[in-house]
């Protein structure tokens, strides 16, 4: 995981005093942890049936296959170099190290695939596993505050998976990898773009109130939060440590200031409550009830990014820093449209 940088106005010796005690208890957390990324089996089945459809028109069926794409694409534009890849907030390298090991079988060995990551423990992890794969030869790993971040060379691709939901200093982030970034290079992540904290905005909250009450008591037990929650809880994960969500909402406006979208994928929103780790381990895909719940949970959002009603939460995104021909996007949802800016005070 990432350490965050703390904009604002305290003294440098406060600055450096709360990052550093965010980023032990985050090493802290994280010493012992294998598997940060354990998702509910109605996620899986949500995800098939609904997110698989929506990639495949641009190449790819998951994540994975995303990076993947455009790793191999520079690959091959630059055939003649070595590219250097870099992973921001890379923590245990298991994508990393299964993305060395795709290149590879794709016939593309001429890569270094650096991973950052202020967390020691998470990168001896990603050491080992790269070395049990056979690809150690192709990869880096270093150690370090992201905010003390000093790249010396040029990226031809910079990939950030599901962390920058948790920096605070985005600013300076995006304006250090739009520096490094080779001209003719991609900027590439998966991530949140949703309300701070992982919040419901007021109309996409008004959505979820109504369809919990229409489900029985057993679905609504916070998996996270170990409670029941009779009536939903707009809760602001933010307040658990770790940065969660602290400025997603900022993500993709800032992005727009600074990087040009090669492609542009939104989705998910009222979803995200009924398939993610607080509550989808309620729901079981083998039950009727429950996929149909799901299935009218989707067609609730897909109406509403139609209509502009309600904002994708998530995306899956590749910028430039040069202006492209086209934006590749699906069913019209441009990243200007998806954006959701706060309401006035």
């Amino acid at each position: 995981m990432i350490d965050h940088a703390f904009p604002g106005k305290i003294t440098n010796a406060a600055h450096r005093l709360v990052r550093y005690w965010k980023m032990r208890q985050e090493i802290k957390r994280f010493k012992s942890c294998r598997n940060v990324h354990e998702l509910p089996a109605i996620f899986h089945y949500w995800s098939n049936k609904y997110l698989v459809p929506k990639f495949l028109p641009f190449g790819f069926a998951n994540p994975t296959e995303f990076f993947h794409l455009y790793l191999m694409r520079c690959c091959r534009r630059f055939r003649g170099e070595d590219c250097r890849f870099i992973s921001i907030g890379s923590g245990n390298c298991d994508l990393e190290a299964e993305l060395a090991q795709m290149l590879l079988k794709s016939g593309e060995p001429n890569f270094v695939l650096e991973c950052l990551d202020v967390n020691q423990h998470m990168l001896k992890r990603g050491k080992a596993l790269a070395e049990e794969n056979g690809v150690l030869d192709h990869m880096r790993f270093v150690c370090t505050d992201i905010a003390a971040w000093e790249p010396v060379e040029q990226y031809h691709l910079v990939m950030v998976n599901h962390s920058l939901h948790h920096f605070v200093a985005l600013e300076p982030l995006f304006d250090t990898i739009h520096q490094v970034l080779h001209p003719e290079g991609y900027f590439v992540t998966d991530d949140m773009i949703g309300r701070n904290g992982h919040m419901r905005w007021p109309e996409a909250l008004t959505i979820v109130q109504e369809l919990w009450k229409e489900l029985p008591n057993r679905y609504k037990y916070n998996h996270q939060l170990k409670r029941w929650e009779p009536e939903y809880e707009n809760w602001d994960c933010s307040r658990q440590g770790g940065n969660e969500g602290i400025r997603s909402q900022d993500i993709l406006p800032l992005l727009l200031k600074t990087f040009h979208f090669d492609l542009f994928v939104g989705f998910g929103n009222v979803i995200d409550i009924f398939v993610d780790r607080n509550f989808g381990h309620n729901f079981d895909p083998e039950s009727k009830f429950d996929t149909e719940f799901i299935d009218r949970v989707h067609a609730i959002d897909e109406q509403g990014f139609e209509s502009g009603a309600i904002k994708p939460t998530h995306m899956m995104a590749a910028m430039t820093r040069s202006a492209v021909a086209q934006t590749k996007v699906y069913n019209g949802l441009t990243p200007e449209f998806c954006v959701r800016r706060p309401d006035p005070d």
